[in-house]
């Protein structure tokens, strides 16, 4: 019975640290969104800034990177910055793919 108990809570550890590490690989991914984007909005580095924390608030609305999507298209959309939608969601999957082997290699 411990031999069960123990594979169950290695089980668990390698859930919980695969979980931390997609945590922190979205929030790197939606850094990296919000200064691609900003520079495509011309923001000065201090709305830059603050555009990240603006993605981030979006990236807490609903699960999932539509929220994220729709905040970056809706401000592009306003700003007259044309992008498809099948170019900005290639753009955040990109980041994502670039964040979590960033997360990887420890860099």
């Amino acid at each position: 019975m411990k031999a069960f108990d123990d594979k169950e809570k290695a089980s668990e550890k390698k859930f919980v640290l695969a979980a931390e590490e997609e945590f922190k690989a979205e929030a790197r991914r939606n850094k990296k969104i919000a200064l691609w984007a900003a520079e495509l909005l011309n923001k000065d580095d201090d709305a830059a800034k603050a555009y990240v924390t603006e993605i981030i608030m979006a990236d807490m609305t609903e699960a999932g990177d539509d929220d994220v999507f729709l905040k970056v298209k809706a401000d592009f959309t306003e700003a007259g910055v044309e992008i498809s939608d099948v170019a900005l969601r290639g753009k955040i999957r990109t980041f994502m793919e670039e964040a979590r082997q960033e997360i990887a290699d420890g860099t």
